[in-house]
């Protein structure tokens, strides 16, 4: 199967790429492929199906990441997961967390390449969408330019159709996952090494990217950006992906539109039993940069969480925006 190319994903991201974040991101850019949170196998196959796996269709392009260790059990969760509908399935061998570590998956299965292959063939041979693998460079004392070859070179002799590669050690004692998303240097050089080593295969690359000028000078080295904390915090700059990287025609992002729609949207969760802060807690640096955006978090960070809180809330939150100022400073 040939892996569709995405020259932009939004990372996986804990407690923050939910669904309600992946809808917006959708409104945001129609291109870019969107990645779950990680759902561990187990909690997919025992646990509530609709609440960890069910996502609206307009969020497509979009992939489900697991975390787990087991073969026949990522199996079934894959298997799951391809019958929800996600088009491709990712496994997590990067998250240094305790909680990841004490189940024996994300960044400590580096350490066992053999496995996470052993992993990867169960999950391809149990769906017909692409698998891909999420690593790291490296861990603990590891050297990368051995490391990162091992894992790559059994996952993709098991069938993995893409590497995704955040170019940073993680350290499994230590540090905390925030400081190993920010302590352990970045080494891009190593993952554009991966590439050239495997000129026919997909490889992306994670870690630290901040502006879109940024994602398209890694370009240049793999076919793939993940951007992960720029797009959370400020995703206003994912309005800008789909004419930079798709070649779609430039034109003037309709905010008023975007309002409109997340206004519906939430007002079908709430609706649905849900609270209006489980939608706007991602919106709160949509506008960042622009005159408004502090009056915009402040409604959104402390009003929308208060009981009874109504999707009105985001009109009176955008009247305080003045769209008018540069375009550049949203990003």
């Amino acid at each position: 199967m040939k892996y569709q190319a995405h020259k932009i994903a939004v990372a996986p991201m804990m407690d923050w790429t939910d669904r309600h974040c992946r809808f917006l991101h959708r409104q945001l850019t129609r291109r870019a492929l969107l990645y779950t949170e990680m759902v561990v196998a187990d909690a997919v196959i025992h646990g509530d199906r609709q609440r960890l796996l069910a996502f609206d269709p307009s969020e497509h392009p979009v992939a489900l990441q697991l975390g787990g260790s087991v073969p026949d059990k990522l199996a079934e969760a894959a298997r799951i997961g391809a019958d929800f509908g996600y088009g491709e399935i990712n496994l997590n061998v990067g998250c240094p967390s305790d909680r990841v570590q004490s189940g024996t998956f994300g960044a400590c299965l580096m350490l066992t390449p053999r496995l996470v292959a052993e992993c990867v063939a169960a999950m391809k041979a149990a769906v017909n969408v692409p698998v891909t693998v999420k690593c790291r460079i490296g861990v603990d004392d590891q050297d990368p330019e051995i490391a990162l070859d091992t894992l790559v070179d059994a996952v993709l002799a098991a069938g993995a159709d893409a590497l995704w590669v955040h170019a940073r050690k993680a350290w499994l004692q230590g540090l905390s996952p925030k400081e190993n998303r920010e302590i352990p240097p970045l080494d891009y050089d190593r993952v554009y090494r991966l590439k050239q080593k495997h000129a026919g295969r997909f490889i992306g690359i994670n870690g630290g990217i901040q502006t879109l000028d940024a994602a398209s000078a890694h370009l240049k080295h793999v076919d793939a950006v993940m951007l992960g904390r720029a797009a959370y915090h400020t995703p206003g700059i994912l309005t800008r992906v789909d004419e930079a990287f798709y070649g779609e025609p430039g034109r003037a992002f309709d905010f008023d539109g975007l309002i409109e729609t997340m206004k519906a949207y939430a007002e079908r969760h709430i609706a649905a039993g849900g609270r209006l802060s489980h939608v706007t807690r991602h919106m709160v640096g949509l506008f960042h940069g622009l005159p408004g955006a502090r009056r915009w978090r402040q409604l959104l960070s402390t009003e929308a969480a208060r009981p009874g809180a109504t999707p009105q809330l985001l009109r009176e939150a955008f009247a305080a925006i003045d769209l008018a100022a540069p375009a550049e400073a949203a990003a």
